[in-house]
């Protein structure tokens, strides 16, 4: 007997699947030096999209050829989670343990950022000692899985919309 798919089951499994890439595509920015370049970071949010429409198709494919926005928000919400704790653990190890002057890259663009603003260097400094706070090996991570949940939840509603197929027979 077949066991039936879940929703648990597709979101653990592209969970995994998603913070494994996002893991390798990290290491490969890292090596590159290209960590801070703020549009190569956005491609994790292609790389999220893609896959929730692979585990979407996954999801109707091995079950009963449905799948509510519910269900869809489901697995979404799931791999965002898992993908961000993947993300959270690999960034603390990377950090804490392997390289953390990636902090000072990361405070070194915020700092060119405001001044291209035309902020004082009163205000620049400032912002940069409550940033500086927050950039910590620690709370990185949790930045990470927050962030990853935020736009996840975006991201698994907007694609849930497009990829939904409702069961006729359950419809009124």
């Amino acid at each position: 007997m077949e066991e039936k798919t879940t929703v648990s089951k597709i979101g653990i499994r592209y969970g995994i699947i998603t913070g494994l890439v996002l893991i390798i595509y990290s290491l490969v920015l890292q090596l590159l030096g290209m960590a801070t370049n703020k549009a190569l970071g956005y491609i994790t949010y292609v790389f999220l999209i893609v896959i929730m429409v692979f585990a979407h198709k996954a999801y109707k494919e091995n079950g009963d050829g449905y799948m509510t926005i519910g269900q869809g928000l489901g697995i979404g919400m799931l791999i965002s989670l898992i993908a961000g704790v993947f993300s959270g653990i690999f960034s603390y190890v990377y950090l804490k343990f392997i390289d953390d002057s990636m902090i000072a890259q990361m405070m070194d663009m915020q700092i060119e950022e405001m001044e291209k603003r035309g902020m004082d260097d009163k205000t620049i400094e400032q912002a940069m000692e409550m940033t500086e706070k927050f950039m910590t090996p620690e709370l990185i991570p949790l930045f990470t899985i927050i962030g990853l949940l935020f736009f996840g939840f975006i991201i698994s509603l907007v694609v849930s919309l497009f990829t939904k197929k409702a069961n006729p027979s359950l419809e009124v």
